[in-house]
Parts: C-alpha cells; sequence; structure tokens
C-alpha cells in the first residue's frame, strides 16, 4: 500500500511538472505497478482490453465522420455566427452545448464530435482553443448527469439500487439535479472562468477554406469565362458522349462540371459528374458548367442548340460549385525543376492522368485567361480535384508545393451532401442504441464507427489518423491505478475510515463527506471505477443509520462526475489537454471553484429532491 501511495504521488508530480508527455507519463505508472509486484501481468494491461478504452477509440472515429462529412464546420460556423466574436458568448455556447449533447450521447464521444468544431470556432472568433476546451470539457461532465446513459457512474449507482431490492432512478430522474449542475457550470464559465481559462497558444490553427476560396477566385479570376449551359431537347449532343464533339480543340470550350436535372441513383445515374470526361454522356436538361472565351460559348450555344442560362457567379456560388466533401481546391506553385515546366494544359480541362482539373493560373501577380498556357516556374495554379488526388500528388510529383494541407481543408468545408445525413443518421441511431440499451454500449458505438467506414464517412485509409491515440494509451495505462487502490485494499481503508469517523453525525454531514471522498478518488482513478468502489459505501452507510439510500447514490453519481481538478480525472479532461496545450495546474486553477460550488449546490438540492426519510 505505500508502494501504491508513491507510485500515485510521483505520477502525479510528473503531472503537474509537465516535462514528459501524458501518455508516458501513464505507461510509466503502469510499469512501475507491475515492477513493484502491486498488478500483475493481465491486470497490469486490463486497461488495454477495457470496454471504455475501444469505446473511446470507436468514439474518435464517429467524430471524425461528422467531422468530415461537414458537421463540424457547420456548427463552428453557426456557433461563431451566434456568438457575434464575443468570447464570453462563445464559452457560453460551446459549454451550454457539449453538456446538452452529452446527456443523450457519452461524454466522450460529445468531445471527441466537438473538438474540431471548437477549434475552428475559437480561430474563426479571434480567440485561442485553450479558452474554450476546457468549458467543452466540463460541461460534458455536467451534461452527463441529464440522462441515466448520460454516464457510466449513472447506470452504476441505479444498477445498485436494483440489485438491492431498491426503486433504480428512471431515465430522466438524472435531469432534477443534472440540469441545475450544467446550468451553473455554464454560468460559471461565463462569470469567472472567463478571467481563469490560460492563453495558450497552439499550432493547430485549421485553414479557414472560405477565406482562402473567395481569395483564389479574385487573384486567378476563376469565375471569368465562366457559364451554364442547358441540353435541350433539339440539341445533337443530346444522349452523345462529350468526346464525340471534340469542345476543347474545335472551340476552345472546357466541360468543368456537369449537373444532372433528372438523376436517376439506381440507375448509376448520379446528381452531379464531379470531372467529365470523354466518355460522359449528355441527357436532357442537363446543366453544363463551361470555360471559355464569350465569342466560343456564342457559337457553341447557336450551333447545338444549347439553353445559355444568365448567371453572374458570386464567390459563395463559385465555392459551392467547386468544393464539396470530396472534391476540393488548392494552390499549387510550379518549382524550377518541377515535372510541369514547359507542359501545355488547358484551363478548366479534366487532366485524367493527373486526377485534377486546372482552374485558374497567375504569372507574376497577373491572371492567364489563355486556353492553353505552358507552364513555367514561379507559376501558381489553382487545381480542383478530388481530396485524395490532391493529397497524393506532392508524393507522386515532386518539385511542387501546395499551399496549405488538403486534410485539414477538407474538414472545413461546410457544404452538406447525402453522405453527412448519413453521418448524422449514424450519431442518431447511436444515441437511440444506448439511450434503449438494445447492445451493450461498447458494442452499439463499434457498430457506429463501423457503419461511419462502411458509409465512406470516413475513407479506410483515415481511420488510424483519425484516433486520439494520446488520450486512448493514456486512459487505457491509468485505468490499472484503480484496480490497484481496489487490490491493496487502500481506496476501501479511506473509504471505511472516513465512514466510521461520520457514522453518527447528521446524515448530510456523512454525506458530504462521502461527495468529498467520491471526488477526491475521482481525480485520480476512473469515475466508473470510482462508483464502483462507492456505491456499496454509501448504500451501506444510509442504511446504517437508517435513512434513505437515494440521496447518497445520487451524491455519489454527482460526485463521480466532478474530476475537474486532474486532466486524469475522466476521458474528456484528457482529450483536451493537448489539443488546447493546457498545464497540471490549469485544471486545478479552472476546476477548483466549480468544485466546491457543485458541491454546496448538491448539498442544497439533493436531501430536498430526494429526502432522508425512508
Amino acid at each position: 500500500m505505500t508502494l501504491l501511495f508513491a507510485i500515485i504521488l510521483v505520477t502525479v508530480l510528473l503531472f503537474i511538472w509537465g516535462k514528459y508527455p501524458p501518455d508516458m507519463v501513464a505507461l510509466g505508472s503502469l510499469l512501475a505497478l507491475y515492477l513493484t509486484g502491486i498488478l500483475t501481468v493481465p491486470e497490469a494491461l486490463s486497461g488495454f482490453s477495457n470496454a471504455t478504452v475501444v469505446m473511446i477509440a470507436a468514439l474518435f472515429i464517429i467524430g471524425e465522420g461528422l467531422s468530415r462529412t461537414g458537421w463540424t464546420a457547420v456548427i463552428g460556423r453557426k456557433f461563431v455566427k451566434m456568438a457575434k466574436n464575443k468570447i464570453s458568448r462563445l464559452i457560453v455556447l460551446v459549454t451550454s452545448g457539449s453538456g446538452t449533447l452529452s446527456g443523450f450521447v457519452s461524454n466522450t464521444g460529445t468531445v471527441a464530435a466537438l473538438l474540431p468544431v471548437t477549434i475552428a470556432a475559437a480561430w474563426g472568433a479571434g480567440t485561442l482553443p485553450s479558452k474554450l476546451l476546457l468549458p467543452v470539457a466540463f460541461g460534458s461532465n455536467a451534461g452527463g448527469l441529464l440522462t441515466l446513459t448520460g454516464s457510466p457512474t449513472n447506470i452504476i449507482v441505479s444498477d445498485y439500487l436494483s440489485d438491492q431490492h431498491q426503486v433504480g432512478f428512471s431515465f430522466f430522474e438524472f435531469s432534477l439535479i443534472g440540469v441545475p449542475v450544467l446550468l451553473l457550470a455554464v454560468l460559471y464559465m461565463r462569470v469567472f472562468a472567463v478571467r481563469l481559462l490560460p492563453d495558450v497558444k497552439t499550432n493547430n490553427r485549421p485553414v479557414n477554406l472560405d477565406e482562402e476560396v473567395h481569395k483564389w477566385i479574385s487573384d486567378f479570376s476563376i469565375g471569368e469565362n465562366l457559364y451554364r449551359l442547358r441540353v435541350r431537347s433539339m440539341s445533337p449532343m443530346l444522349n452523345t458522349p462529350l468526346n464525340q464533339w471534340n469542345l476543347e480543340k474545335e472551340y476552345g470550350v472546357s466541360v468543368v462540371r456537369l449537373r444532372r436535372r433528372h438523376p436517376k441513383p439506381l440507375q448509376g445515374v448520379e446528381a452531379y459528374v464531379e470531372f467529365p470526361e470523354g466518355e460522359t454522356v449528355m441527357f436532357y436538361h442537363d446543366i453544363l458548367t463551361v470555360k471559355g472565351a464569350s465569342k466560343d460559348i456564342e457559337r457553341l450555344t447557336r450551333e447545338f442548340k444549347l439553353g445559355l442560362i444568365p448567371q453572374e457567379f458570386q464567390k459563395e456560388e463559385l465555392k459551392k460549385e467547386f468544393i464539396n466533401q470530396e472534391v476540393g481546391l488548392v494552390e499549387v506553385i510550379i518549382t524550377p525543376k518541377s515535372y510541369f515546366v514547359g507542359r501545355s494544359f488547358p484551363l478548366g480541362q479534366y487532366l485524367s492522368g493527373f486526377g485534377i482539373q486546372l482552374l485558374g493560373i497567375n504569372r507574376n501577380g497577373k491572371p492567364l485567361q489563355d486556353v492553353n498556357v505552358t507552364l513555367k516556374e514561379g507559376d501558381s495554379l489553382i487545381i480542383r480535384g478530388s481530396w485524395e488526388n490532391i493529397d497524393k500528388l506532392k508524393s507522386i510529383y515532386e518539385n511542387l508545393v501546395i499551399c496549405g494541407s488538403p486534410e485539414s481543408m477538407s474538414k472545413d468545408v461546410d457544404v452538406l451532401n447525402a453522405r453527412s445525413y448519413m453521418a448524422l443518421g449514424i450519431l442518431v441511431l447511436m444515441i437511440v442504441l444506448l439511450a434503449f440499451k438494445l447492445v451493450p454500449g461498447v458494442i452499439g458505438v463499434m457498430i457506429c464507427a463501423a457503419l461511419m467506414l462502411l458509409t465512406g464517412c470516413v475513407p479506410l485509409g483515415k481511420v488510424y489518423k483519425s484516433i486520439g491515440w494520446e488520450s486512448v494509451i493514456m486512459i487505457g495505462a491509468m485505468i490499472p491505478l484503480g484496480v490497484a487502490l481496489q487490490k491493496t485494499g487502500a481506496a476501501e481503508l479511506i473509504s471505511e475510515t472516513m465512514v466510521s469517523a461520520m457514522g453518527n453525525s447528521n446524515p448530510l454531514f456523512l454525506m458530504a463527506g462521502l461527495f468529498l471522498l467520491t471526488t477526491m478518488l475521482s481525480q485520480t482513478i476512473n469515475n466508473s471505477a470510482t462508483a464502483v468502489l462507492m456505491a456499496p459505501i454509501a448504500f451501506m452507510a444510509a442504511t446504517g443509520i437508517g435513512v434513505s439510500p437515494r440521496p447518497f447514490m445520487m451524491a455519489v453519481a454527482v460526485s463521480a462526475s466532478t474530476a475537474y481538478i486532474t486532466p486524469m480525472g475522466t476521458t474528456t479532461n484528457a482529450m483536451v489537454m493537448g489539443a488546447g496545450g493546457y498545464k497540471f495546474t490549469d485544471y486545478v486553477k479552472v476546476g477548483t471553484p466549480l468544485l466546491l460550488l457543485t458541491f454546496i449546490l448538491t448539498m442544497v438540492l439533493i436531501p430536498i429532491i430526494w429526502p432522508f426519510d425512508t
């Protein structure tokens, strides 16, 4: 037991010091538990086979699916718009938003989904992620008390009551205390924490795709010589492939995109052909987005009896025309030794050999509008292609400079499509599976993660990159510490000492002591393990002095969710540590006042809502 306390002390001090990554500190703690003989090999590695760890990894995939299908960008922009660049208002939005969502989705799932949203919203509002990520984590912890399935601790205490032949808590009974706790967290973050949250400069600023695209449209004149033509019933193009007419050579016109006015998905006719090629067949009422000189477009329209759709392309309209979840734009600079120097390419035509479409060229600060352009060193290009092809371009062709990160830019697209609603449907399915316990929680989350992969919401090649391995490893390595506390009897010794000291006092004092003990344990060990340990102690303490166990069990559930003052207290705290650049002391400074306020609120409300009388 003495060795265990020494390991815990060293681990906490290393977390506070901050010199080593948290996951490395956790792994060191795990090794110390084994080398000192406190844990066996299976016990030391039990965290990595724990259902919670598997669930966390799967939840990262679900969060990635929501990010890649546009929901995080949409919500992030909504947050910024609603906040109107006021940091205090944005703090309220992310705290209340994460709290509400975590009442129906697991806390870790909530943070995994909102993490990229919050980072984007922070930079978009002119602040730092460190000002918002702790409110997200703390809000999700508080919001877990809104429903029975909001947190595993709720299920643990309710099930223990049922096992003891008592009436368990109903699904929304937790909201009687959960709503006030969440409102307290929101109010605290808005009034007090806004001054305590640190200013930590990080390098995780996402690319603002709106600003970049609008800049490219101006600098490269992408909207110039761009028209939309409709295939009419009398047109000779009707039901013919593009290569039959050789439009680039004969007319100097490139077909950039094709929209089907009458798509037939069941017959393989999708709504858009993003990159029309020679064999692409044109049907009645198809809309062709083409690029070419006005005189050439007029000739083409007249000879092929096409309808010209009058439209001035605005910047936002051009963005929607060229960018979506699968297709994007990027700026490329040609270096002197590049493969592309001296080669000619037509503007607007899809270059199947490269998997890209050349939309604009800027040379010496001036946009070029020639039909065919011979590239020179120093030319800046705007290319369009699938995000995957853009990402591969640099590795295939050396001496190209791609400006920005295609990976990050693809997640900043706020245009929703069918796949976006698939991702949303998968999220709803996860909520249903967890809320109604149709399958075990970890299985439900794994099913939904698998659906994200099968539907293409998360590309198979991006699965492992989407998982926050630092958080997963740290949590898996810290869980055995809870095993050690129970195995050595250390936690039980501490608990029984406190209960015996307060057993004959006022029930409120005993409940307060149990709350403080539970929250102290939950700062260092998994909150679910804390609830498992404290539930029987709280039940026996209540029945031992002849009062109802329900207020005591509810106090355990609340206090197990108040691990605000350490990064390893809850999974959500650990998940935001790296992204926010937080130190151990930041949790102590911001979390301690919230913990004390929650303690006072709980001591006032619980005896009123759940009286001590049996």
